[in-house]
């Protein structure tokens, strides 16, 4: 007996467990897959070409169904693949859907409405519902016949350890015609219903290691220029998405790729010009400062195969003890002070970042300043809450606190500043060491393309000091962020060494600075 939200007509459904066969073994004429023909070719561009009429577009498919690749994808059609939400499922639903060249869909538990719907707007004429090998999986009843196992039989699964299913369904549907004009860009975390459905149309995909087409120089240069489409909401919104597209025409930063995380990890010195009071970045020249930045740099090297650059976080204004001139606690450096350095580390193919202690003045103003040297593509931008004052404070006598919104007024304006000038991401660090000084994180607006957002642990003292601080800092976090440790060579207790750095800290910090 059919179960009441399945329709009169004719249903077959697949036990996944049926049958289980080898990759290698030949398909009937029955599930043969469609050729992708150069006419094929061209309704297919047609079909991705009016999905960004209105620019690169996300299908964020955020309850994972395979829902929205299907609307874009099907105008109609008669064989539909519908999968229980297990993973064995998927992987043979998504076999059946390539060779068919249907589309399918994933009945996790709280959608079978949405997915009726679908079935219904498509006029599928034959529904195949392959059921979980798990008895705990009760999102599809199985219901047998002949043919439901004829079709099991001639189905070459794909292989639960043969790695991700991702690329296996691409693999499964690739053909030697060329690539669409339009890219269509997944990650591994893109839902198989959806790959299955692209790959069913014969849709040529790429699958990045990082949801952002800027993450290597191939993926630049396959979107420059052009409109694209991603699959999965970890790419973030169509807006977000447009932005990062239209930014892979703006150059790549130092080893490869327009991110500034992923594609590299940076070891860094703190510092300011004047010397070695402020950080070990001042303790020796330019060149000088360099080379240390590179001896740290060689030592990370044995514990990872990642490219890793050295780097200099630049303090460029000083919190200070007194009001000054213009009564805001925060000694401001002549921009011409920092080139000296700012040169030193880029000429040598790392990064610097600009760190500001604002005092009683706002993130913004203080970054105007400085304006020009944010227009280097290498140059990134700091905030330091801890010196962050509120009106009647002064520095050292408390820890500071920045709001989000003083924050988000000076992420908008370089995210202006690096669109308008055409410059790849910069980096945006935020320091924190106690909760306090972020009183409302969760209000930090990271939805700006232009910017790499990371969260500066700067806890001091003894390991289970700087953890028990990195581990509270972390909860919540905005995905969005990447992760920086401090270590402090006088106030540590002992210092991580670069092995403790990268081998015990959770989850490894992209950025290292050294205090």
């Amino acid at each position: 007996m059919r179960a009441s939200h399945r329709p009169s007509r004719r249903v077959r459904t697949v036990a996944a467990f049926a049958v289980s066969l080898s990759v290698g073994m030949g398909v009937s004429a029955c599930t043969a897959k469609p050729e992708l023909t150069a006419e094929k070719l061209s309704e297919t561009d047609a079909l991705l070409h009016s999905l960004v009429e209105g620019g690169s577009t996300v299908l964020a498919d955020v309850d994972g169904t395979g829902i929205d690749a299907s609307k874009a994808f099907f105008e109609t059609a008669n064989d539909v693949v519908i999968s229980a939400s297990s993973q064995d499922a998927q992987l043979k639903a998504a076999a059946i859907a390539v060779d068919l060249g249907a589309p399918m869909l994933i009945r996790h538990p709280g959608t079978e409405e949405g997915v009726e719907k679908e079935v219904s707007r498509l006029g599928a004429q034959r529904r195949i519902q392959v059921s979980s090998e798990d008895p705990a999986d009760t999102s599809m009843e199985a219901e047998e016949d002949a043919e439901d196992l004829a079709l099991i039989d001639e189905t070459p699964p794909l292989a639960p350890d043969a790695g991700p299913g991702v690329p296996q369904i691409i693999e499964r549907g690739a053909s030697s015609v060329n690539p669409a004009k339009t890219p269509v860009l997944a990650t591994e975390a893109t839902s198989l219903a959806a790959v299955a459905t692209a790959t069913a149309k014969r849709i040529p995909i790429t699958v990045l290691s990082h949801p952002d087409p800027r993450v290597t120089r191939e993926s630049m240069d396959q979107v420059q220029g052009k409109q694209a489409v991603a699959l999965g909401h970890q790419f973030g919104s169509s807006e977000y998405f447009r932005g990062a597209v239209d930014m892979a025409a703006n150059g790549e930063l130092p080893g490869g790729g327009g991110l500034v995380f992923p594609g590299r990890r940076m070891v860094a010195l703190y510092g300011h010009p004047s010397g070695p009071a402020l950080g070990q970045m001042g303790e020796q020249p330019p060149a000088e400062a360099v080379q240390v930045a590179q001896n740290w740099v060689e030592q990370y090297r044995e514990y990872t195969d990642e490219l890793i650059i050295p780097a200099f976080e630049v303090i460029a204004t000083v919190a200070s003890g007194g009001p000054g001139d213009d009564g805001n606690f925060t000694n401001e450096t002549d921009p011409a002070e920092l080139v000296p350095y700012i040169d030193a580390i880029t000429e040598a193919g790392g990064y610097a970042v600009i760190d500001l202690q604002p005092g009683l003045a706002t993130f913004k103003e203080q970054a105007l300043i400085y304006e020009e040297l944010l227009k280097r593509p290498n140059v990134g931008l700091a905030l330091d809450a801890e010196w962050k004052l509120k009106p009647g404070q002064a520095p050292a006598a408390q820890v500071g606190s920045a709001d989000a919104a003083g924050i988000n007024e000076v992420t908008e304006w370089l995210a202006e500043l690096t669109r308008t000038n055409n410059l790849p991401q910069k980096a945006l660090i935020v320091h924190q060491f106690q909760v306090a000084m972020l009183p409302d994180r969760q209000n930090i607006n990271t939805d700006h393309p232009e910017l790499s957002f990371i969260l500066h642990a700067d806890g001091h003292g003894t390991p289970g000091q700087k953890f028990d601080t990195w581990n509270i800092l972390l909860e919540n976090l905005d995905p969005r962020f990447f992760v920086a440790w401090k270590n402090f060579i006088d106030e540590d207790q002992p210092m991580f060494t670069p092995e403790q750095t990268y081998t015990q800290v959770n989850p490894r910090p992209w950025f290292v600075s050294y205090q």
